[in-house]
């Protein structure tokens, strides 16, 4: 599991980056003529948030294997896909539907985020 959480993560992480280049550059002018570039920036910067903690994961999981991690880092690699995921639809397709999807992906990254403190507490 920990090389499943170092990948995502270094993946996750590498590709937000590219994304991020994408908009700020070829594709800033379409972005901000459908007003949706802060939209793409968000998307962009919770994808990194997601492949750092996805990193943390990996290496705390380097440390102490537990259930809880590895848990955790499922739903911190699914809420990021869905948060990240859904923002960047709603850049590419101009349909705010995908808006409803958001907060689906946030609460997962939340859970994990509550599973790792979690981890923290119990004992090993």
């Amino acid at each position: 599991m920990k090389k499943f959480a170092l990948f995502t993560g270094s993946l996750l992480a590498g590709l937000s980056v590219a994304i991020g280049a994408f908009g700020a550059h070829a594709w800033k002018d379409y972005l901000r003529g459908i007003n949706r570039l802060e939209t793409f920036e968000t998307a962009a910067r919770y994808q990194m948030y997601g492949g750092i903690i996805l990193l943390i994961l990996g290496v705390w999981q380097t440390m102490a294997t537990t259930k809880t991690l590895k848990t955790a880092a499922y739903f911190q690699f699914f809420g990021t896909l869905i948060f990240s995921g859904s923002l960047y639809a709603i850049c590419i397709t101009q349909n705010t539907i995908w808006g409803a999807v958001a907060p689906l992906g946030g609460l997962s990254m939340m859970v994990g985020f509550g599973i790792m403190a979690f981890s923290v507490l119990r004992k090993n």
